[in-house]
């Protein structure tokens, strides 16, 4: 008698455990995983050393040259774009287009 109702108990939990789990799963279904990979520029022959200004300046000037050479949105471009927004301060980069667009800007475009 008393295995019956302990065995009884046992369904029980096994049945709730199994539910459980199911529930788990449908929620881990809709549940969507976004991986974001994070980079920057790869190393440069030319800039060996810690200080990476010249570097940034560089890629800056290397990104508007492709831009004006191939047009806004050229893919050819998007890497130079994402080398010089990982190396180079925002304010730096606002400065910048603010050059620019003033006719000021110090380098080589």
């Amino acid at each position: 008698m008393v295995v019956k109702l302990l065995l009884k108990q046992v369904v029980k939990i096994l049945k709730r455990r199994k539910l459980a789990i199911k529930m788990l799963l449908k929620r881990q279904q809709r549940l969507r995983i976004v991986v974001i990979q994070l980079e920057t520029a790869p190393a440069d022959f030319r800039f060996p050393t810690t200080n990476q200004t010249r570097h940034c300046f560089t890629r800056y000037v290397e990104y508007h040259r492709c831009v004006a050479a191939k047009g806004e949105g050229a893919p050819e471009c998007d890497k130079f774009a994402k080398y010089y927004r990982s190396l180079c301060p925002g304010e730096w980069i606002d400065r910048w287009n603010e050059q620019r667009e003033n006719g000021t800007f110090p380098g080589p475009l």
